[in-house]
């Protein structure tokens, strides 16, 4: 299938699509919430790990038990069923932590956000789009994914305006609602794949080839572990942010506002860079480059000392954020195709949910028994080092399987 045998409008359309999707489920579901961690835990008495284990468990409990299944269904029947189910999952899980008042409510809500995660987020989008686009796949997966730095970066203000007007309960509601009024039309409207693709697999999207292929080589051991490890890094760094700003260097909610802003909006640049570099370099070394800046950029967070400094880590580290999860779906599919990238991504994807499920908690305990997130920092900038050696080692090319 060639790049000029695909609808032009169908392709705008899936990443519109793909944009609105990852604005809502990841932009706001997921960093958007964070904004609201310090009200749980100066109104209801909780505990850092607390907040933060909502998501973890969550996560460690949806992603194993629906990760797999939610690729071999989207290989299978295509993604727009998916997002459809997932992007009011994602918005009702909002929804509903607006009026929670206790930690198993807290869960429960967090249960249907990890699912909308899984359902809306990136696994269906990324298949979405790499059925649409083969030569520009790296500018459209880039451009998509400004959809959560877009998303990030507006939500601090909009929550924080919505929080002095109406309270952070009505904050959070009214955010879950604009979850699903900008991302569930388009989904409605989009199409699974190009005819060209339909045309090539008649009665089924479902791929021939064995996943064990995949499973038995070392590559994807290594991008497993290397997404891991720096997605973990990632997701303990931005789930403690706001903690670490709010509760133990005071800042005001205006100041925490902007620099979460800044980080997203650092992210709009690493999506564009990195997208456009993804369709001139080999992706291995983009990649490299990314989780190097990611590894780099913590310590800056650790000993900021000044005001200026922490704006220095916002925007480097927003940098590798916005490339970090853009990149990993591309190495896979030009290292064991699109046929089976569902299935590969289910795999990759509830791993990676695992790690950036658990880092957080971690770090969060820690701080609450040592009193300094000095040591979860360091822990963090371990697991950003480990992931760049993960994917100095992968190989460039499509593995012979």
């Amino acid at each position: 299938m060639h790049e000029e045998d695909i609808p032009r409008a169908g392709q705008i359309t899936a990443a519109a699509t793909a944009f609105a999707a990852l604005f809502s489920a990841v932009g706001i579901g997921l960093y958007g919430l964070t904004f609201f961690y310090d009200f749980f835990v100066k109104d209801y008495g909780w505990t850092r790990q607390q907040v933060t284990s909502g998501n973890a468990y969550a996560k460690l409990l949806i992603g194993p038990l629906f990760g797999y299944l939610a690729g071999y269904l989207i290989d299978r029947y295509g993604p727009r069923r998916l997002l459809l189910v997932g992007i009011v999952m994602a918005g009702g899980a909002m929804v509903g932590l607006g009026y929670v008042s206790t930690l198993a409510a807290f869960y429960v809500c967090y249960l249907f956000n990890a699912l909308g995660y899984v359902f809306g987020g990136p696994l269906p989008v990324q298949v979405l789009l790499s059925r649409w686009f083969t030569k520009a796949r790296g500018k459209a997966m880039g451009f998509a994914y400004l959809g959560i730095g877009i998303g990030g970066t507006v939500v601090p203000g909009l929550a924080y305006w919505l929080t002095t007007q109406f309270g952070w309960n009505r904050a959070m509601q009214v955010l879950g609602l604009l979850m699903i009024a900008v991302a569930w039309p388009l989904a409605w409207l989009v199409k699974d794949a190009p005819p060209a693709y339909r045309a090539a697999a008649p009665g089924s999207a479902a791929p021939t080839t064995p996943l064990g292929e995949v499973l038995r080589t070392p590559a994807f051991y290594l991008l497993l572990v290397g997404s891991m490890c720096s997605i973990g890094a990632v997701g303990g760094t931005m789930q403690n942010l706001k903690l670490y700003l709010s509760l133990d260097h005071t800042y005001g909610q205006g100041e925490i506002a902007r620099i979460l802003s800044l980080v997203l909006a650092g992210s709009i640049i690493g999506r564009l860079l990195m997208g456009w570099l993804a369709d001139r370099w080999a992706r291995k070394h983009v990649m490299l480059l990314i989780y190097v800046i990611v590894a780099a950029s913590i310590p800056l967070l650790l000993f900021a000392e000044s005001w200026t400094m922490l704006h220095v880590f916002a925007l480097l580290f927003g940098i590798g954020l916005g490339g970090d999860y853009m990149i990993i779906p591309l190495m896979a599919a030009d290292l064991f195709g699109v046929q089976r990238l569902g299935r590969v991504m289910g795999f990759v994807l509830t791993a990676d949910g695992i790690a950036e499920a658990v880092s957080p908690m971690l770090v969060a305990g820690l701080r609450d028994r040592m009193g300094t997130y000095r040591p979860g920092f360091l822990l963090l900038m371990g697991l950003a080092a480990v992931g760049a050696g993960a994917v100095a080692l992968l190989p460039q090319k499509k593995q012979a399987i």
